[in-house]
């Protein structure tokens, strides 16, 4: 298809434009060829004419479809042009936040000025051993390619890291070293890498400067080898730089600043040990203040010094050293400052006691008049005769310049050279490799010497770069075999010659400076002369004579010659160095040595190449006055040989390109210039990749990636069962022109655009189908809805109108009929409406005028004496009302709190006893329940106060309520004496009426007197109705106050019971948080413990190494041998102690790398546990008894040794059981007076004869039984008596040779014994009490103590008293020889059961043989003979005895049963075919069995053999993942059973009778449960590790990449760095897979009788291991991030349930773990357009953290042109949003992560006498008992 056919209407282009470089249109008519005008529509809405040009008439470039933009490889662009490459590079930076992109081999970083998360530990663990394409770009990925195709290939790798001067070059090369550190650690314990990441500090601070375009701009080019061993474990670096600018020393431009070092002492200088550099503000000194921008924003140059001292310790530079270099640099500072005066225009001096220079020699410890002398004179040195001449002031000026630079140049080489010696490793170097951090092209206003040589070697660098771009171009197409044409790329070989060629820049340069008389201006003539017209590349400027333009690879340059004579001289005055040379000062002279001995650290590496120096690769043989030849090479003839080895090194390693961009010149986070990003991308070579790329066949498809994209465009009959002719066969009709396309091995190639026409025609063809499914689906729809609402319509119609009609009609005759009614009616109506209102109206105003007359004469009346009464009476009651409340509330609110107190107070007493058994395992937790005790007893004295103010309360309301009754009663009295008063009145008219006419004035008074009484009265009633109104609103009130006491009470009921459950919860989180630092702890542990083993057996094999011959190797050695080479068994070898036995055997270095991180680790558990140093101190002094001990006697046994600390525990386990026999006694004695204690009927004396009785009736029994089994076998004891003797002998000798095997070790076990006592005693410290109970438990063992002395003597003293005391002493020696003799008797009993038990197999066997030969005779022999012949049955004595659950072993055969149950033991055939827990419980047996017999060594000596012989197991086979989880089933049952026979009352609830026969009864072994308890820990970590190892590899594969949902994800083009395919390969994982495994994992584990709690914790672990590997890598992948990866994400997880839901583990919280996962999977699935959605997925993802959803939303890819990306507005919202959310800043999930284990209580319901032990374990040694 040809190009101009994809101009059609809509079609989208780039063309020019002077702001935004380049800017979007879109065609409003299709393109015909000769058309001389485009119509175009542009973004912002405007129309535009676009002009062709005429002579060349191209067309302007093509833009990509939506769906390819922001793609992680800038190859995988269809149309691959310039604004293609700019528009792509700025969506990832601006709208995804992305600042790493794939440019083919090439990683272009944006500097995006901000700090980003992305470069934890967890990014590095993530990209460790990925493919560089399944991952997002990244500096990791490069970094991880380079390290992986060292290991692989066996070639060293390049990493050249370049830029322009604030791109961001620094940065990218420290992490790529800090991945390098990370992912492959250092072959020994120097911590090579943490050295290697230190010298960037120092090199940053003497290096580095603030610049107009960079704040830590790098002053000079380096390139660090990282060296390797065989294993690939960094050993060593080494530094070389280049181009020091020493100018910066003594100038700086405006806003620039000297490097960093000097700003950074000025700020220190206030230190005492600074004091006497006599420092001050960077502002005074002459060579700091010129730039006049002294600080840099955000940075504290006090701090940064600390972290140069800090970086130059832990490079082993000494204080004494680093005080010489300061020295020397605050020197410089001072030498700026010395004026010269000018004495006339040829000659200056130096004033008397010139401060400055005085300070000078003070520092460098060099004469003052010498010195002064030497900076205002020169020496001059003819063929005969030598003149001092003095110099001007000018002269002088340049001078003193000169000599700051050097001093500071060779100090920089100095501190360099240090820096080599000391990451200069003595093992041989296997690998390498580098990383060159090397200036960008640069281009300023005014370009001198400096850019003329960075200019030059990027010119060099970017030579190669194409050369190996078009390499491997063409091995691409070589390898597919398709054919290939030259492609032609740009050459800089012209400009290179132009520079370094004979006659060249540099050559001419050197020339001139070789002159006397040679200046600038008459090198430029040279320059002019040479080239000028001769040379395309080579111009002159217009208006000027000393400088020239050079037209680079990048742009046109012009350089100013003015200082290039000068600078490439770098001349100092020799009179000057000599006196320097001449001090005192002893680091001085060193920096003036030859070149040859101050460069020896780098002068060869320890693998014999010859390492890129300022020196010369070939030194010629010495001739007279060679050195001061080699003294004169200029600075461009040196650079130009260092530069020649640069590339001679890159050209024999693999390079790896990263080039830096900087986005724009303001220093703006996230902020994207266009125009300097396209100079930038020019000069980098970028653009020059992407058109050799272009320039062939840039689009490559695998076969089947482009069969699954493009299925959509093949017919039917055109798909076969072979994918490539297939392939084929669709191209042919798709794409005319062949050329256009090739078919290679496994791949198409496409030209550029053919892909884009592909996605043009796919995009054509979907969209046509759904036009076309739409559109017949929407007719089909439409219709059917037309006609059913047509059919319903009608019929509504019909009925509607038929009831409108009638209705209608009906109104009409209803309307007539009522008008003619209502007409009469309301005639009617209203008339006699008229007559009642009027007759009604006259009578209701007579009497309601009336009425209100009189109401308002009384309410007036009324109103005015209530007014007065209500005043006082209201007053009165308020306050009494206030009073009464107040003492009421207070009353009740202290009795409440009081009863609720008491109720709190009891549930926390339970509570207290619960908690107790914590505090045994977390120290603190006694201290939160005492302050919660302290906070209820301050609520109970609250509750108390207020109860007792709410019945102050009471009274007063009492009290008043009184004091009303008694003023009603006096109210009732005075009612009573108006009525008297009333009635006398009334007496008064009578005869007042009698005498009227005499007595006027009387009846005037009387009615005054009635008047009066008549208001007394209302008054008195108002007055009452009054009070009962108040009295109602009391009771009112006081029900209120009632239910707002009770409404508080619960309140605060309620508070409290939350208070306390989240109290609990906190401190079960406290527990949880404790619970995993504690695990994790002795996760350290057990890797400190197996890494001192693993030195342990390679010290013993170092030891044996010097021996020819074959050597014997121990059968549990640890295969992990194989992972060491021989180097770093010689480096670790030297920790061998220096208390070796062996005199002739020749002492090796010693290094105390190991015991110094052992002796860190301890002082950080000292520190976290101060609380138990005591106890600690008391753990160190018993094994320095036990070391003495151990070098008196060496021939100790090493389980004597190991258990020595546990004599406490064993003497408090012996005192408990004294005390227990010893108050068994005082209780017996105390019963009754001395004298009768020791009568014969006596309680004690009873108790010694019931003993004494009972040992007597056993002594019988057993004798008797005894003499009946040697009776019945005292024939077949001469045969047995052989037997046992060789089977002792042979015993015996397994013992010695097991012996003379210990002794081999003994030397290395206690140097393993001593560190592992310590850690030990710092684990154990944790899980004991708070120090104040273990003081009083050892204040209550040494009372124990006192009292069982006392008991003693008590005892001792009875028996010297009268005879019958001593007949109880004589009782109980006599039952203690008794009781031995028992123990005797019963051992020679088991002998004998055991032979027994032999014959009675022969007996069995020989029976047989009888019953074959009588067979025949039986068809002689007729059943009636049969019947009456008797059977002779087997005399059996006695029955066969019940057996107590216990085996029997002896102590010899103690190793023997080790052996056979733990170390050679299968588990696959114990899991399959015995009990499971079998060896648990065989082992518990033994431990009862040793308990019986009151055996502390045996017990203890089998235990430690257990514990120790796991341990081995687990280190030889710990990656078999069933070896693991049986040891892991084996530990728990093991520890179940110690707890579950304890003895103590929690563990026995569940125990039968007969379980409770078989408890423990001697020995305590609470502190063995511990160690069990935490060797578990350890094996359930192990056992995490495992699965995790196997299930890694699966998971991506099996959750993201494998389309378990075929056909719903498409794949997009991929570019040169391809993905891993998402189609299945035979070797690739599924979900299947991992389900599978989750299977074996799950079976293994049920066969083992693993507990379910147990298990289900496994589970949750496994699943969260699933769900974080997952979303980590969906966070770190771009094309992941997709509608329909969600789907397939959702769809996996839904099968993961399902797993759980068959296996009843739903409720083991595995689920929850996959929440992350599912809101990430549900987040690329849901809506991301209106503030609803926002709002939608903040609230669902709550799971996820903001870094998390706000990178999900920047990675969202959509996969087809139909979905939409993630506006930057909406993500915008969402952080607006998530803002107030407070969570980890983190961006990744800890897979590494262990969830705290606990270990649930599981009794067994086994009985252990039904235990039989099966032959196939080998025990026939031991027997039941």
């Amino acid at each position: 298809m040809a190009a101009s056919e994809l101009y059609t209407k809509f079609a989208r282009v780039w063309i020019p434009d002077p702001e935004e470089v380049w800017k979007s249109a879109e065609l409003l008519k299709d393109y015909k060829p000769g058309d001389k005008v485009l119509l175009l529509h542009l973004e912002d809405g405007k129309d535009l004419e676009y002009r062709l040009d005429p002579k060349t008439e191209e067309l302007p470039h093509l833009r990509n479809p939506d769906i390819l933009v922001g793609e992680n490889d800038l190859t995988a662009l269809s149309y691959l042009h310039e604004p293609a490459v700019l528009h792509n590079l700025r969506v990832r930076f601006i709208d995804s936040k992305l600042i790493y992109t794939y440019c083919g081999i090439v990683l272009v970083a944006i500097n995006p000025y901000e700090q980003l998360p992305i470069y934890g530990e967890d990014i590095i663990n993530a990209y460790s051993g990925q493919n560089m394409g399944d991952m997002d770009p990244h500096i990791f990925a490069v970094a991880e390619e380079a390290y992986k195709q060292m290991a692989r290939d066996e070639r060293n790798q390049s990493i050249i890291v370049s830029g322009e001067s604030g791109a961001g070059k620094t940065v990218s090369a420290k992490y790529a070293m800090r991945y390098f550190a990370t992912v492959s650690g250092s072959a020994s314990e120097a911590n090579v890498e943490e050295k290697v990441l230190a010298s960037n500090p120092i090199m940053e601070s003497i290096g580095n400067a603030k610049t107009t375009r960079n704040d830590n701009s790098s002053r000079f080019g380096k390139y660090i080898e990282i060296g390797f061993d065989k294993r690939y474990r960094i050993i060593g670096a080494n530094m070389r730089t280049y181009l020091l600018e020493k100018s910066r020393v003594v100038f700086q431009a405006e806003e620039e600043r000297n490097y960093h070092i000097f700003y950074q002492l000025c700020a220190s200088a206030k230190l005492p040990e600074f004091k006497m550099l006599r420092l001050g503000d960077a502002n005074n000194f002459h060579y700091t203040k010129q730039g006049g921008s002294p600080v840099i924003e955000g940075v504290d140059d006090a701090t940064e010094m600390a972290q140069t001292r800090q970086a130059c310790t832990l490079l082993g530079i000494s204080e004494s050293y680093q005080m010489g270099i300061f020295r020397i640099l605050a020197g410089i500072l001072h030498l700026g400052n010395v004026g010269f005066t000018s004495r006339d225009s040829d000659s200056c001096t130096i004033p008397p006691k010139h401060e400055p220079l005085s300070i000078f020699c003070d520092l460098m410890a060099v004469d003052f008049e010498e010195m002064c002398h030497w900076l205002c004179h020169r020496k001059l040195a003819t063929a005969t005769e030598t003149y001092i001449k003095p110099i001007s002031k000018l002269q002088a000026t340049n001078a003193r310049d000169a000599l700051a630079k050097h001093i500071y140049a060779k100090l920089f080489n100095w501190i360099v050279d240090h820096v080599n010696q000391v990451l200069h490793s003595a093992v041989k170097q296997h690998s390498f490799i580098g990383v060159l951090d090397i200036y960008g092209f640069e281009t300023f206003e005014i370009n001198s010497f400096e850019q003329f040589c960075i200019n030059y070697a990027n010119e060099k660098l970017q030579q190669q770069f194409n050369m190996h771009v078009f390499k491997l171009e063409q091995e691409e197409y070589m390898k597919e075999q398709i054919p290939w044409t030259l492609i032609d790329f740009y050459d800089n070989q012209p400009c290179i010659n132009l520079i370094e060629s004979k006659l060249g820049i540099l050559d001419l340069l050197d020339e001139e400076c070789r002159m006397p008389k040679g200046t600038d201006d008459t090198w430029a003539q040279k320059l002019y002369n040479t080239h000028l017209n001769k040379c395309v590349l080579f111009e002159k400027p217009r208006l000027s004579n000393k400088a020239f333009i050079i037209q680079h690879f990048a742009d046109k340059v012009e350089y100013q010659c003015e200082g290039f004579l000068e600078k490439n001289k770098d001349t100092v005055f020799e009179e000057q160095i000599k006196v320097l040379k001449s001090s005192k000062f002893k680091m001085l002279p060193e920096l003036f040595q030859d070149d040859e001995k101050a460069m020896s650290p780098s002068s060869a590496t320890s693998s014999g190449r010859t390492p890129l120096s300022r020196t010369p690769a070939k030194p010629t043989k010495g001739r007279p006055g060679q050195a001061a030849k080699e003294h004169k090479k200029t600075v461009g003839h040196q650079f130009r040989n260092s530069l020649h080895l640069l590339m001679e090194t890159l050209n024999a390693t693999t390079p790896h390109y990263v080039r830096c961009i900087k986005p724009n010149d303001f220093k703006f986070p996230f902020t994207f210039d266009e125009k300097r990003a396209v100079q930038q991308l020019r000069a980098c070579g970028v653009l020059e990749t992407i058109r050799i790329s272009a320039a062939g066949f840039p689009s490559r498809w695998t076969y089947q990636e482009f069969f699954s994209r493009y299925r959509v465009l093949m017919k039917q009959k055109d798909v076969l069962s072979e994918r490539k002719q297939t392939c084929k066969n669709v191209l042919e009709k798709l794409i005319l022109d062949k050329d256009k396309y090739q078919f290679g091995k496994t791949k198409i190639f496409f030209r550029a655009g053919q892909v884009a026409y592909l996605e043009k025609l796919r995009a054509d063809k979907l969209r046509a189908a759904c036009i076309r499914i739409q559109k017949t689906i929407r007719g089909w729809l439409l219709r059917k809805k037309y006609l059913r609402m047509r059919k319903a319509a009608i019929t509504v119609q019909r009925y509607a109108r038929g009831h409108q009609a009638r209705c209608y009609a009906k109104f009409l005759r209803r309307t007539k009929a009522a008008t003619i009614i209502q007409k009469y009616w309301r005639m009617y109506v209203i008339r006699r409406r008229y007559k009642i209102r009027r007759t009604a109206t006259i009578v209701l105003q007579s009497y309601l005028r009336g009425y209100l007359a009189r109401n308002r004469y009384r309410k007036i009346l009324r109103e005015h004496k209530a007014v007065i009464i209500q005043k006082w009476v209201r007053g009165w009651l308020a306050r009494t009302y206030y009073k009464r409340s107040m003492h009421a509330i207070i009353y009740l609110q202290c009795c409440f709190r009081r009863m609720m107190a008491k109720r709190e107070l009891k549930k926390l007493k339970i509570e207290a006893r619960s908690v107790e058994r914590y505090k045994k395992l977390h120290i603190g937790m006694e201290n939160k329940i005492m302050q919660l005790q302290r906070k209820v007893d301050e609520q109970n004295k609250d509750y108390k106060c207020l109860m007792e103010k709410l019945t102050n309360l009471e009274g007063i309301y009492n009290s008043e309520t009184e004091k009303l009754r008694s003023d009603l009663e006096r109210l009732h009295l005075s009612e009573e004496e108006a009525k008297i008063a009333t009635g006398r009145v009334l007496s008064l008219q009578e005869e007042i009426a009698k005498l009227r006419k005499d007595l006027e004035q009387t009846q005037c008074e009387k009615k005054s007197i009635e008047e009066c009484a008549d208001r007394y009265k209302q008054e008195t009633e108002q007055l009452v109705s009054n009070l009962k109104e108040e009295n109602t609103l009391l009771k009112q009130e006081k029900e209120a106050l009632n239910h707002l006491i009770v409404e508080q009470a619960k309140e605060m009921t309620e508070t409290m019971e939350k208070k306390l459950i989240e109290e609990t919860k906190q401190l079960e989180l406290d527990l949880n948080d404790e619970r995993l630092r504690y695990q994790n702890l002795l996760n350290e542990f057990s890797r400190l413990e197996e890494r001192y083993d693993d030195l342990k057996e390679e010290m013993t094999l170092m030891v044996n190494v010097p021996k020819p011959g074959h050597r014997r190797t121990d059968s549990t050695h640890s295969s992990n041998e194989s992972e060491c080479t021989f180097s770093s068994e010689i480096a670790e070898t030297e920790d061998i102690p220096s208390r070796t036995e062996e005199p002739s055997e020749k002492k090796v270095p010693l290094d105390m790398s190991l015991f110094l991180k052992l002796q860190k680790r301890v002082t950080e558990l000292e520190q976290e546990k101060q609380v138990m140093q005591d106890e600690l101190d008391h753990k160190e002094e018993q094994v320095l008894r036990s070391k003495a001990k151990e070098e008196e006697r060496p021939q100790i046994r090493g389980a004597e040794l190991e258990y020595e600390s546990l004599k406490r525990q064993e003497l408090e386990s012996e005192n408990k059981k004294l005390k227990n026999e010893l108050n068994e006694l005082r209780k017996a004695l105390s019963e009754k007076s001395a004298p009768e204690v020791t009568a014969p009927g006596a309680p004690a004396y009873r108790v010694l004869m019931e003993q004494l009785t009972s040992v007597s009736e056993e002594l019988d029994v057993r004798k008797e039984e005894v003499l009946i089994l040697r009776s019945q076998l005292m024939s077949q004891k001469e045969a047995i008596q052989p037997k046992n003797t060789m089977t002792d002998s042979t015993i015996l000798l397994e013992d010695v040779q097991k012996m003379k095997d210990k002794g081999e070790i003994a030397q290395a076990y206690i140097g393993l014994k001593e560190t592992n006592r310590l850690l030990e005693s710092q684990l154990q410290s944790q899980k004991r009490s708070h120090e104040n109970e273990a003081e009083a438990l050892r204040g209550e063992i040494q009372s124990l103590k006192e009292e069982n002395n006392r008991q003693q003597q008590l005892l001792a003293q009875n028996l010297q008293l009268p005879p019958e005391a001593r007949i109880e002493a004589s009782l109980q020696h006599e039952i203690t020889r008794l009781t031995n003799e028992n123990l005797d008797l019963m051992e020679q009993l088991e002998k004998q059961d055991k032979t027994v038990r032999k014959l009675k197999k022969q007996l069995k066997v020989f029976a047989k043989k009888i019953g074959e030969l009588e067979v025949g005779q039986m068809e002689n022999i007729s059943p009636g003979q049969i019947i009456d012949e008797p059977i002779r049955p087997v005399n059996i004595p006695r029955k066969e005895k019940d057996f107590q659950g216990m085996l029997e072993y002896k102590k010899e055969d103690e190793q023997k049963l080790v052996k056979n149950l733990i170390l050679e033991l299968k588990p696959r055939g114990v899991a399959v075919n015995l009990i499971p827990g079998l060896p648990a419980y065989i082992l518990f047996m033994c431990v009862r069995h040793a308990d019986y017999l009151n055996d502390d060594q045996k017990v203890r000596s089998l235990l430690t053999s257990t514990i120790n012989s796991i341990k081995k197991v687990l280190k030889k086979r710990g990656d078999d993942f069933e070896t693991v989880s049986f040891w892991l089933s084996n530990t728990c049952r093991f520890l179940h059973c110690l707890k579950q026979y304890s003895g103590e009352e929690g563990f026995m609830k569940h125990n039968t009778s007969r379980q409770n026969e078989h408890c423990l009864t001697n020995f305590d072994l609470a502190e063995y449960r511990q160690v069990l308890s935490d060797l578990a820990i350890q094996i359930y970590q192990q056992l995490v590790r495992v699965l995790e190892n196997i299930l890694q590899p699966m998971i991506v594969s099996g959750m993201l990449e494998h389309e378990t949902i075929q056909g719903v994800s498409g794949v997009k083009p991929t570019g040169l760095r391809k993905r891993t395919s998402s189609i299945a390969d035979e070797g690739t994982y599924t979900l299947d897979s991992i389900l599978r495994q989750l299977n074996s994992f799950h079976s293994v584990m049920c066969q083992h009788g693993m507990d379910p709690e147990l298990i289900k914790q496994v589970v949750k672990q496994m699943f969260y291991i699933v769900g974080a590997v997952t979303l980590n890598n969906l966070l770190l992948r771009k094309d992941m991030c997709s509608w329909s990866k969600g789907m397939q994400i959702r769809y996996n997880v839904s099968q993961l349930e399902e797993w759980l839901r068959d296996k009843n583990l739903m409720n083991s919280g595995a689920k929850e773990t996959l929440e992350p996962l599912i809101q990430a999977a549900q987040l690329l699935q849901v809506k991301k357009k209106t503030d609803d959605d926002a709002e939608a997925i903040c609230s669902m993802c709550n799971a996820l953290t903001t870094a998390q959803i706000v990178k999900v939303l920047n990675l969202y890819t959509p996969v087809n042109e139909f979905e939409e990306r993630v506006s930057v507005s909406f993500i915008r919202t969402i952080q607006m949003r998530l803002r107030d959310r407070k969570d980890s800043p983190q961006l990744l999930m800890d897979a590494k992560h262990i969830f705290p284990v606990t270990f649930p209580f599981n009794p067994s319901s086994l009985a252990l006498e039904t235990i039989q032990i099966p032959a196939s374990l080998g025990l026939g040694f031991i027997s039941r008992v």
